[in-house]
C-alpha cells in the first residue's frame, strides 16, 4: 500500500491525468459556482444559485 497520495497518482495512467475536467455552472448575475440543481415546472431541470438565490432553466 502506497504511503502517500502522491505514490497513487503515480500509479494512474496517462489518459486519466490529461482528462479535462467538468465544465462547471456559474450564477449568471453573481458568477458564483455554488450551484443547486432542482426539479423545475413540468418536469424540466432547473438550476438555483445558493449565493444570491437567482433561478433559471
Amino acid at each position: 500500500m502506497p504511503a502517500s497520495i502522491l505514490e497513487e497518482v503515480d500509479d494512474l495512467p496517462e489518459a486519466v491525468l490529461t482528462r479535462k475536467p467538468a465544465t462547471l455552472l456559474d450564477c449568471p448575475p453573481c458568477g458564483s459556482v455554488h450551484i443547486a440543481q432542482i426539479l423545475g415546472d413540468n418536469g424540466g431541470i432547473s438550476y438555483v444559485c445558493t449565493a444570491c438565490g437567482h433561478s433559471w432553466s
